[in-house]
């Protein structure tokens, strides 16, 4: 029942900006954390970015914090990613996911605590 759709994708030149974003359904926000992660080609998936949405708190990656932003709108069920300056390296799949976990603090970030994901969005990087 639980729902997450990934939309915003598509290529995108190397300093340039991309805003992804989340749409969920079958719960509401409250009580629940958001998470972005990604997978890059030949690695593993890592975390990105995440936001408690009962509290707003929000936790980055070393290698994204001042370059990605995320926010979130909870009357629209929807976490957003905005990535400015992106570079080859960003190249991935991200996908949103959902935890029942009000107070996962930087643990948001270890996938192992999601049990709900989106399909992705694919973000090409070009140099």
């Amino acid at each position: 029942e639980v729902q997450l759709v990934e939309s915003g994708g598509g290529l995108v030149q190397a300093g340039g900006s991309l805003r992804l974003s989340c749409v969920a359904s079958g719960f509401t926000f409250a009580d629940w954390t958001i998470g972005w992660f990604r997978q890059i080609p030949g690695k593993e998936r890592e975390g990105v970015s995440c936001i408690g949405s009962e509290d707003g708190a929000t936790y980055y990656a070393d290698s994204v914090k001042g370059r990605f932003t995320i926010s979130s709108d909870n009357a629209k069920n929807t976490v957003y990613l905005q990535m400015n300056n992106l570079n080859p390296a960003d190249t991935a799949v991200y996908y949103c996911a959902a935890a029942y976990a009000p107070a996962m603090n930087r643990g948001c970030l270890l996938a192992t605590g999601f049990a709900s994901w989106g399909q992705g969005a694919q973000v090409p990087v070009s140099t």
